[in-house]
């Protein structure tokens, strides 16, 4: 294992292999319930949902870290599997089937995109000071999710965001995270892992010895309320995908949406976390880049067939690299323990969003590290990086950071004359945003 993994050449060891997969999964576990409490409001089945949510998060994780040896976990994307319930079923009045094809369809074209180096073309396309952008936006991005999820920031109707109330929630994740931070500062190793479960601990007495909880938690008192420990796999939704009805024209659309949010979701994703974790090659592109690419098509095509949105590249896979996983280990390490929740999961439930959340916003803090890289004395430069990094974020959206990016690069340095630094790849890639903008 040591030498299939080439542990050794990456500076590293099976007990942090094995610490920073634990880590991963943990930071990406809340896929399964969530992704199924998402698309079951389409029609689809919530159990068949989440054993395909599952299956695919399994496999294409297992395949990540067995192919293309990276320590990047892939599953069913957030975002995507929003734009799949609330666009294209509710909205478009797509029936599940065919949007299910739709997923299909854009696999197989993310897969020959893939096979045929496109999308390594793409990578090498975006500009160095954009990846460094795109790195520290995902880290904003992140520390954003884990305080939203620990309702340390919430909605405001007046401000769009403001402070959440000083209650139990935000006192315990208080706590936690200073737990976590502590943890960090003093170099523990497996310092997420345990800030996730003291978090979780911690929780445990709410609305049990004192406090509630029950307006943020759907009417129930408790985050750590414990549903049983055993359920059976549902594989009702293996092959229900509309394969005919998904190549009509009017679906079209639809495809290419799916195909160009999950290609730039997961492209700077891969970009991102590995320019912030120095998984790069002697060339400065990211490490197995055509592999992880493949992967990532796969996830996509699969996840047609088993019955639930596009798989994508995780951006908590740095929750794990930042633990010390730098092989693809960590990547198999996080997909096998995918596996005996098709027969446990509702054990995931005990599992509160406050538990994970600092260890999201203290991988924020590690993503921030390429934000010295950028050129802020060029306003050509600093522009387009502000603009990405900033939007990331605040549009709930890598692709619309990304896409602002790009355009905003293209047509700077053309008006400043500097031509040479736009390639005819990213002139590709701006027309592409700007028929998703229009899309």
């Amino acid at each position: 294992m040591e030498d299939f993994f080439e542990l050794k050449k990456n500076n590293s060891d099976l007990r942090t292999e094995i610490l920073a997969g634990i880590t991963t999964f943990l930071a990406a576990m809340y896929i399964i319930v969530v992704n199924p409490t998402i698309l079951c409001k389409t029609g689809m089945p919530f159990n068949g949902v989440l054993t395909a949510t599952i299956i695919v998060s399994a496999f294409s994780t297992i395949m990540m870290g067995i192919y293309a040896k990276n320590p990047i976990l892939v599953a069913p994307g957030m975002g995507l599997n929003a734009f799949f319930t609330y666009s294209v079923v509710l909205n478009m009045g797509v029936r599940w089937e065919t949007a299910l094809g739709s997923v299909f369809w854009a696999g197989i074209v993310f897969l020959i995109l893939s096979v045929f180096n496109v999308r390594t073309y793409i990578i090498k396309a975006i500009p160095q000071q954009i990846r460094y952008a795109i790195s520290v936006g995902i880290g904003l991005f992140i520390a954003l999710i884990g305080f939203l999820n620990a309702k340390f920031i919430v909605s405001d109707p007046a401000t769009f965001l403001r402070l959440g109330k000083f209650d139990v929630i935000t006192i315990t994740f208080l706590a936690g995270f200073l737990i976590t931070a502590l943890l960090i500062v003093r170099k523990v190793k497996g310092a997420l892992i345990i800030g996730i479960i003291a978090t979780t601990v911690l929780a445990i007495p709410i609305g049990r010895l004192y406090g509630s909880v029950a307006g943020a938690n759907y009417g129930i008192p408790t985050l750590v309320t414990w549903k049983g420990l055993f359920a059976d796999p549902d594989f009702s939704l293996i092959m229900k995908m509309d394969l005919l009805g998904s190549l009509k024209l009017s679906i079209w659309p639809i495809t290419f949406a799916i195909l160009f949010t999950d290609m730039f979701d997961s492209l700077s994703t891969f970009v991102g976390v590995s320019e912030a974790s120095n998984l790069v090659d002697l060339n400065g592109e990211p490490r197995n880049v055509k592999a992880s690419l493949i992967v990532d098509a796969f996830s996509t095509t699969i996840s047609g067939i088993f019955g639930t949105s596009a798989g994508t590249a995780y951006i908590e896979s740095a929750t794990g690299i930042e633990e010390g996983g730098r092989t693809g280990l960590t990547a198999l390490i996080a997909g096998l323990l995918f596996l005996p929740f098709m027969f446990i999961s509702p054990l995931l439930s005990n599992v509160p969003e406050i538990a994970t959340a600092p260890a999201l916003i203290i991988v924020g803090v590690f993503m921030m590290k390429p934000v010295l890289k950028i050129n802020w004395s060029s306003f050509d430069d600093a522009i387009p990086c502000f603009l990405s990094l900033f939007l990331i974020p605040l549009t709930y959206s890598i692709t619309q950071g990304i896409i602002w990016g790009f355009l905003s690069w293209t047509i700077l340095k053309f008006a400043v004359g500097k031509k040479n630094e736009i390639t005819p790849m990213l002139i590709v890639i701006d027309a592409f945003a700007i028929l998703a903008l229009i899309i």
